[in-house]
């Protein structure tokens, strides 16, 4: 049971919360299933305020592929941050760019390091498109 709630027509495509995993309706649920059923899992979940199922939509490749010299801003976690565990890793990226050379097969997958970005490839952009989907948003990377 998921606690989402926002006034006015439900969305085919929203979040838990920043870089958590997206909730998707059904019709959008289906357009991963047939187009990335290696680069996702999909568990049904109940929306608090909605009858039909949704989906908890969870991507299970990660690549690394920033591109840390194309991308407006990274920031990286330093000793004066005060959590040596991530020292190195990143605390921030702005303008997200990413090496397309490094993707393989992936269409769907979450860059290594930077949780809130989920990527999709042209294709599945296109399908969701398509379908209209409300909610969510596609930003070049």
């Amino acid at each position: 049971r998921i606690p989402l709630s926002r006034p006015g027509t439900p969305l085919d495509f929203t979040s838990t919360g920043v870089g958590v995993s997206p909730v998707l309706s059904p019709r959008t649920a289906e357009v991963f299933r047939a187009l990335a059923p290696n680069d996702v899992q999909l568990f049904p979940v109940q929306v608090e305020g909605q009858t039909e199922p949704y989906f908890l939509l969870v991507a299970t490749r990660t690549v690394r592929c920033v591109d840390e010299m194309a991308s407006e801003e990274v920031q990286l976690w330093k000793p004066e941050n005060g959590q040596p565990e991530k020292v190195g890793q990143y605390l921030a990226i702005a303008g997200l760019r990413i090496d397309k050379t490094r993707v393989a097969d992936e269409r769907v997958f979450r860059p290594w390091g930077w949780r809130p970005a989920l990527i999709v490839d042209g294709e599945l952009k296109s399908a969701l498109e398509q379908t209209g989907i409300v909610g969510g948003q596609f930003v070049e990377v």
